[in-house]
């Protein structure tokens, strides 16, 4: 019985010292799970404030940089309103330009962006953890403006974003027209799936060379024989809609064009308000910028002719019949170089594109919000134009013949691009 108690008595006592150092290493554990809790939950959202505040520091480098104001200390500026002051002791901020890891090592398009935090801890110390460090980073790319050949150099462009079957329709061939393209493609941007690119009866498009043929929606074609190449591209990223490009800013100062008093058929440049252009019994035009507000208009019969000629229709129509003689082109050289007709985008006129066997048009017709209805143009020498338009119509009986050149046309700068790549 005494055996009995002693034995018990101990056990008791032995159960004791052990509940206690039990307990002492549960509040170690308590401890350190408060320290994973808390400690490592602010270290999270420090983690996420900084990544935001380096993708914000990121983009306004590389926007104040394309706009050419000091880019490190507007980034600078933004990350300290975002929290991190580049102090030295809390965080640092880190500019690069190249950045300093793959795959952007080297190239100075992009700007990297450094945030190294340090957070103090409550309850890391008891395990040995005084301090969070956090370190993120983001890339920006600042893509300069370029001057290049507009929408890569396609002959043929319907701008148009959407576009219907029966009516609105983005591009459409149709009666006995072919289109026979050299030097470039055609492109319709049209998101309709069924009908963005129509061919109807005997209109037909051959692309002579290797150029694309390329859509965004689908096609309706009744005739794929008529169509080369043929299967057509669709599916295609669509391009946005206004374009991206920088669209030609020129006027005509306060010069008015006038007609020759002498032999009544010669006009200089200048604006013109005077009803139709040109003016009656004028068939010749000298080289300059023409600025109309009104329509732009040659009968059957007429002729027009005139190299280095800008013509801007600021808000009329254009209508040249298929008897008419044209024969005009674009500047050779100079800041409008390759550019014959312009339209700007807020005028949405129908632009009618004909002329005879002696016809010929060298330079861009860039009318980005007007209708283009090409109604035939049996000249073999054909139109070294590039032909931008929102809808785009095609008919009559002529096999048109589009020759593309760059160095005939007009390049425009591209918009400058700002992109957070990580």
């Amino acid at each position: 019985m005494i055996n009995f108690i002693f034995k018990l008595t101990h056990y008791k006592k032995y159960e004791r010292g052990q509940a206690m150092i039990m307990i002492v290493f549960s509040l170690i554990g308590l401890l350190g799970m408060s320290a994973l809790a808390i400690d490592g939950g602010n270290a999270y959202v420090d983690r996420s404030k900084a990544q935001s505040a380096a993708s914000a520091t990121a983009l306004t480098a590389a926007v104040t940089r394309i706009e050419g104001g000091n880019w490190r200390s507007a980034a600078l500026a933004t990350a300290a309103s975002n929290g991190y002051d580049n102090n030295g002791i809390t965080n640092t901020v880190e500019l690069n330009t190249p950045p300093t890891s793959d795959p952007y090592t080297g190239n100075p398009e992009y700007i990297e962006v450094i945030i190294t935090s340090y957070v103090d801890t409550y309850f890391g110390p008891v395990i040995g953890v005084p301090q969070v460090v956090n370190r993120v980073k983001a890339i920006s790319q600042s893509k300069p403006a370029v001057l290049g050949q507009m929408f890569d150099g396609y002959a043929l462009v319907s701008l148009a974003p959407h576009s219907e079957c029966d009516r609105k329709i983005s591009f459409w061939i149709h009666a006995e027209a072919t289109i026979s393209l050299q030097g470039g493609g055609l492109f319709i941007n049209s998101d309709n799936p069924n009908c963005a690119f129509i061919q109807f009866g005997s209109g037909s498009v051959r692309i002579l060379d290797d150029s694309p043929f390329t859509v965004v929606g689908g096609a309706q074609i009744q005739k794929t024989n008529l169509i080369t190449p043929f299967p057509i591209q669709t599916g295609a990223p669509p391009i946005a809609y206004p374009p991206a490009f920088q669209m030609p800013k020129f006027g005509c100062g306060v010069e008015e064009a006038k007609v020759d008093e002498l032999n009544g058929t010669t006009m200089t440049a200048g604006n013109w308000s005077d009803g139709d252009f040109p003016p009656d019994g004028v068939k010749f035009l000298e080289s300059g910028t023409y600025c109309i507000d009104g329509d732009f208009i040659v009968e059957g019969g007429e002729q027009l002719s005139g190299s280095n000629v800008v013509l801007r229709l600021n808000h009329g129509k254009i209508k040249i019949d298929g008897d008419a003689e044209i024969n005009i082109s674009a500047p050779r050289g100079g800041p409008l170089k390759g550019l014959l007709i312009y339209l700007p985008i807020k005028n949405r006129s129908i632009v009618n594109i004909n002329g005879n066997e002696k016809s010929n048009l060298t330079g861009t017709i860039l009318a980005p919000g007007a209708d283009i209805r090409i109604n035939g143009f049996s000249s073999d020498n054909g139109i070294h134009s590039q032909i931008i338009g929102y809808y785009i119509e095609v008919d009559g009986q002529s096999n048109i013949i589009i020759k593309y050149k760059d160095d005939q046309n007009y390049d425009a700068f591209k918009m400058p691009e700002v992109i957070l790549t990580q």
